[in-house]
């Protein structure tokens, strides 16, 4: 049984906008900060994000493969938030779940669509 390039190219999308999402949410609903405007916080945390996305939603190779590498800040961004900060675990732990759907994600589409053509 063969893994499809789709499969994985929607698993991306899924950490992707999941991770959009959540960032959105703890930085403004869930937990927006106290000592930082919420609107620079947003920019820090999302902007990297927002690079990729157009290559990415146009599935090109190269842009998949550079969300792949920003997804991995969020996910140190997610490991170090979940030991500092137990009372945002969660969202943390999130944050490293869907950083990790989206590094798979593009990985294996990468991987797996290069092969076809």
């Amino acid at each position: 049984m063969t893994i499809k390039p789709i499969y994985c190219y929607i698993t991306a999308l899924a950490g992707f906008f999941g991770l959009f999402a959540l960032l959105m949410l703890w930085n403004t609903i869930l937990s927006p900060s106290t000592r930082f405007p919420v609107a620079l916080v947003l920019l820090v945390a999302v902007t990297p994000l927002l690079l990729p996305m157009r290559g990415l939603l146009d599935r090109n190779p190269r842009s998949c493969a550079w969300a792949a590498y920003v997804s991995l800040i969020y996910f140190l961004h997610g490991t170090a938030e979940a030991y500092v900060n137990p009372d945002e675990r969660l969202y943390a732990s999130l944050e490293v779940m869907l950083s990790l759907m989206l590094f798979f994600g593009t990985a294996f589409y990468v991987r797996l669509a290069g092969k076809q053509n």
